[in-house]
């Protein structure tokens, strides 16, 4: 066989290989909670009974967003062993934003801009250990540059 056709293939089957992976990763996507229209009816379809409040888990938001177009989130868990970030955002219509999962040596950190429809409360809640804790930090959205 050709050299250069061995090492063509060998690139097809990693390049292949790596595209496999996120359509794996689209497979265990969870349609219901992303399209549950409350809050409540969102961390339900995640499996999440209760959650406890926690200071370990930080959020960093503006207080005042003058553009709920795109507001920078940040979120950070100081949960040993934490396994999942999931962001929601109560007043919106699909209050499920995001959900992270992460590997046992990843740092349980995300920074994601989302959109809020209005002034709402944000809520982080994070998985480790088996149980669920949350933080949750209000960002107010100004209409006009007014407050609102």
């Amino acid at each position: 066989m050709n050299p250069a056709r061995r090492i063509a293939l060998k690139i097809a089957a990693v390049l292949a290989a790596g595209l496999a992976a996120p359509l794996s990763a689209l497979a265990a996507w969870n349609k219901e909670a992303f399209q549950s229209k409350t809050a409540a009816n969102a961390l339900k379809e995640l499996g999440v009974a209760a959650s406890t409040e926690s200071k370990d888990i930080l959020i960093e938001a503006p207080q005042i967003a003058e553009n709920g177009a795109v507001v920078p989130i940040e979120v950070t868990s100081n949960l040993p062993g934490t396994r999942s970030i999931a962001l929601v955002i109560d007043k919106n219509p699909f209050p499920l934003t995001a959900r992270f999962e992460f590997s046992e040596s990843a740092v349980p950190y995300v920074k994601v801009n989302v959109k809020l429809g209005e002034s709402s409360f944000v809520r982080a809640v994070a998985e480790a250990g088996g149980r669920h804790y949350s933080a949750a930090r209000e960002v107010k959205v100004t209409i006009g540059g007014c407050g609102g």
